[in-house]
């Protein structure tokens, strides 16, 4: 795929915000619906949800309804975009922030609070 500055700019904009960061690491350990990461992140649907759409305008992440559910999951495009989420697997997922999510992520889901 070809990129030119502007896609690649808004690629980095979209990394440069904390909450962004978090859902992409959540994201990294597979798909999940939006009232997950709301759940998670302790936000409003509205903020998930526009923190989401700025990752999939940068083409960092790709979504599927499922009934009244969306589900997110990374999607890697290009050579940039597989560098970059690999460098976020690799040290922005092993933060103690992101730990704290993947912890209340299992919670969440072993309560059986998971929607879809």
């Amino acid at each position: 795929m070809f990129r030119d500055m502007k896609a690649t700019a808004r690629t980095f904009k979209a990394l440069s915000d904390e909450t962004r960061l978090r859902i992409l690491a959540l994201l990294s350990r597979g798909e999940l619906c939006v009232c997950d990461l709301m759940a998670i992140l302790d936000l409003p649907q509205s903020t998930v949800s526009r923190h989401l759409a700025t990752l999939r305008h940068a083409e960092l992440v790709e979504d599927r309804r499922q009934g009244v559910w969306m589900y997110y999951h990374l999607t890697g495009s290009d050579p940039l975009h597989r560098d970059l989420l690999e460098l976020i697997e690799k040290h922005v997922a092993d933060l103690p922030q992101a730990e704290l999510d993947r912890e209340a992520l299992a919670g969440f889901q072993a309560q059986g609070k998971a929607c879809g």
